[in-house]
């Protein structure tokens, strides 16, 4: 028999709107917050031993607290785990931060004092965002030292973001602009917050959710260019990938297909007599493809994540309360790591393709400029696409497989998830500023091809790019341009208009 499939709270497609709908419907019903808070006040009445709700962290769980100190205790937890390094967050990663803890609280199997979590829910409806440092977690035992950062401004201490964004200010200056006050800890109120992958997840979520249409705009890229050199559609023939049957490379190849539909260009070069393009123009089903397929389980499990709970203890209506390790980024450490190799790899091809539009193929001009020698035409665009893959071929090696224990020894394997999260992102600009490179480049040659025209995808895709940057004919400041086309791979509108439309 099957498993069923549940529908997801939150999922990857629509990130942003699941999650912003999840906080609205939270501030009308919260009966799992309401329903697991009682659970913890029961037990704590019963005077055991309960892992750090009445007891020490960590290494330190064998110290018992007394009820009288059982809110210091909570309070310190932040205060001391605070200790978070480098680099802020990007405040798009912080704010996702804070509404995937609101929405894994709201889960109801946490314990959260319900003033702690009004505070929370208060945060974002106000796009209160707090300033996190980016390094310091191993992402074991959670996003311990980053989470304490997004929790501090909670109880008045720590920073958030200024209301413009601009830089932090001390969280108390951000309380009273609000007209909100700090909130009093309750037992488990710390460790629930801080317990958790919400540092790695909103990476890895955030990065996901923008190569949906990434990955599409590759395979329109990779259409343009093999007009552009008077590739043949051939390798595309469905049958080809029928029987080698990976559904990435059958997707990839169908977009070929539709994006070549009326193409003048191949037409007029059907009987030329080349027998084979190069690898970067032939195997684009195959390449895209794979990093298709990765990218896709990658997905799966940041997207079972993103509705799973992953602080500690974890809090049972029949009134258990236990320890468990949902808290280890393990799952998340594999699959940044592994989809950051499968985004490295869409950049690699795509260099390929730029390089060679540049060699001056079938009545291209090289350098694609007419007036090469005191012009150097489009040479060091592909410089800097070649320094961004050589930089993602470092940023690639594995996070995951590192180790080194902490906690004198309790906590003896963490993940590093948060460093696979971290350089996961910095993947995804390089990616998409080569993809840029390869945008601007194959644009210039599909000009060198008129009057005849591209197939009707790939037509349309070609005037969107001449609406944001003109024909070169002489040198000029091309780093501008480049910046256009990073903020139109971005944006998604454009690979929106091609599909809508070609």
């Amino acid at each position: 028999m099957g498993q069923t499939q549940i529908k997801p709270i939150v999922s990857i497609r629509h990130l942003h709107d699941d999650l912003e709908r999840r906080c609205h419907s939270l501030r009308s019903d919260r009966d799992g917050v309401t329903r697991s808070r009682a659970v913890v006040e029961t037990a704590l009445e019963r005077d055991e031993a309960l892992y750090g709700i009445n007891t020490g962290f960590g290494v330190l769980a064998n110290k018992r607290i007394s009820a009288d100190q059982l809110g210091q205790l909570q309070r310190n937890l932040l205060l001391s785990h605070a200790c978070g390094t480098g680099e802020p967050a990007p405040v798009e990663i912080s704010r996702l931060m804070l509404k995937l803890k609101i929405h894994a609280l709201g889960l109801g199997q946490s314990g959260i004092s319900l003033p702690v979590f009004n505070q929370l829910l208060a945060f974002a409806e106000h796009d209160i965002v707090p300033y996190i440092p980016s390094r310091g977690s191993v992402g074991a035992s959670g996003d311990l030292a980053p989470l304490a950062h997004m929790s501090l401004p909670l109880i008045g201490q720590g920073q958030c973001w200024k209301a413009d964004f601009s830089g932090p200010e001390p969280a108390s200056e951000t309380l009273k602009r609000h007209e909100l006050k700090p909130v009093e800890l309750a037992a488990k109120d710390g460790l629930a917050l801080i317990n958790g992958t919400q540092l790695m997840l909103a990476y890895g979520a955030f990065v996901l959710h923008r190569t949906q249409h990434l990955l599409d705009a590759a395979d329109i890229l990779g259409a343009m260019s093999l007009e552009a050199l008077q590739g043949s559609a051939r390798p595309f023939d469905a049958r080809v990938h029928t029987v080698r049957p990976h559904p990435g490379q059958i997707k990839v190849a169908e977009h070929i297909r539709r994006l070549l539909k009326d193409s003048e260009i191949l037409e007029s070069h059907r009987d030329c007599g080349k027998v084979q393009d190069p690898y970067c123009l032939r195997c684009i089903p195959q390449v895209h493809g794979a990093s298709r397929d990765a990218l896709a389980h990658c997905s799966m499990v940041v997207e079972r994540e993103l509705n799973s709970v992953t602080d500690n203890p974890l809090v049972f209506d029949d009134g258990d309360i236990i320890s468990g390790g949902n808290f280890h980024g393990q799952p998340l450490a594999l699959s940044l790591d592994y989809a950051a190799i499968a985004l490295a790899e869409i950049a690699s091809i795509s260099e390929r393709r730029t390089y060679l539009l540049l060699e001056g193929h079938d009545g291209l001009p090289k350098l694609l400029m007419k007036d090469t020698g005191i012009n150097s035409g489009f040479m060091i665009p592909q410089y800097t696409a070649a320094a961004l893959v050589s930089e993602n071929k470092v940023l690639c090696h594995p996070a995951s497989v590192d180790s080194i224990p902490t906690s004198l020894g309790q906590e003896d394997h963490v993940s590093m998830g948060s460093i696979s999260a971290l350089k996961l992102l910095t993947v995804l600009h390089n990616v998409e500023r080569v993809l840029a490179v390869e945008m601007l480049t194959a644009a210039q040659a599909l000009d060198f091809r008129a009057p005849l025209k591209p197939g009707l995808g790939v037509r349309q895709a070609h005037e969107r790019v001449r609406e944001r940057v003109a024909h070169a004919r002489e040198d000029y400041e091309v780093g501008a341009d480049i910046d256009a086309c990073t903020r139109l791979l971005r944006s998604g509108d454009w690979v929106k208009a091609v599909i809508s439309n070609g």
